[in-house]
């Protein structure tokens, strides 16, 4: 699925189950010691897919741990970020030289529970979802504008270092193509160069959703107009 929604120069792993093979790197043995076996083995797999992905990138194996705002540090010069819900494990891996950031986000297809559209959504997000229902009921666009956000806020993070909330990014869902742009409402901090729109892609498959946008270089070709492998 990644691989349908990232450029080709963006490494991909994913896994439909957790891998009784995956191993963890020896400095997270002592973070992932106090999970429950669920939660253990979740976080083996992804980390194992983003391993997987920075050796077809020529990486050795590395840690990843949580930074200050438990997002995983990744080795100098590499840029990624990971994804997990059930059903599904992924991770997107690059060369920091590629890609400034990447944000992936995976979902259930299934609709948000109720009254939480509403928390996540702002006015125009709301009017706009409305309309994707009547073209389209058999995507759960409330859902889909969820995941959509987690992967914008995983691509601001590293870039600023800040938080981004949901009322902070107003996004706007392509059908066709399956794009989405997002317009950032909040100033990035002082000395942080961040694109004040991003785009990315979509894609439904399987009982799972998946965005993912990787925020280029100035001057290099959005991932909205980019050539993706299919």
């Amino acid at each position: 699925m990644l691989s349908r929604v990232l450029p080709a120069h963006v490494a991909v792993a994913e896994s439909y189950a957790d891998l009784p093979r995956a191993r963890l790197h020896p400095e997270e043995h002592g973070l992932a010691g106090t999970f429950r076996a669920q939660r253990r083995a979740e976080f083996t797999t992804v980390r194992h897919c983003a391993r997987r992905a920075g050796r077809s990138l020529g990486l050795p194996p590395f840690p990843l741990l949580p930074g200050d705002t438990g997002a995983p540090l990744w080795p100098a010069g590499v840029v990624g970020s990971l994804t997990h819900c059930r059903g599904y494990r992924g991770a997107a891996v690059a060369h920091a030289a590629d890609v400034r950031s990447l944000g992936i986000d995976a979902e259930p297809h299934v609709p948000l529970p109720d009254g939480m559209l509403e928390r996540i959504a702002l006015p125009e997000e709301l009017r706009h979802q409305e309309a994707l229902r009547s073209w389209d009921g058999s995507v759960s666009w409330d859902r889909l504008l969820f995941c959509v956000k987690e992967a914008v806020y995983k691509a601001w993070s590293p870039l600023t270092g800040h938080w981004l909330g949901f009322h902070e990014a107003s996004v706007l869902i392509q059908r066709s193509p399956p794009v989405f742009t997002a317009r950032l409402l909040r100033a990035a901090p002082d000395g942080c160069e961040v694109p004040q729109v991003l785009v990315g892609r979509w894609h439904a498959q399987d009982g799972l959703l998946l965005a993912a946008l990787a925020v280029r270089h100035r001057g290099r070709t959005p991932l909205g107009t980019a050539a993706v492998r299919h």
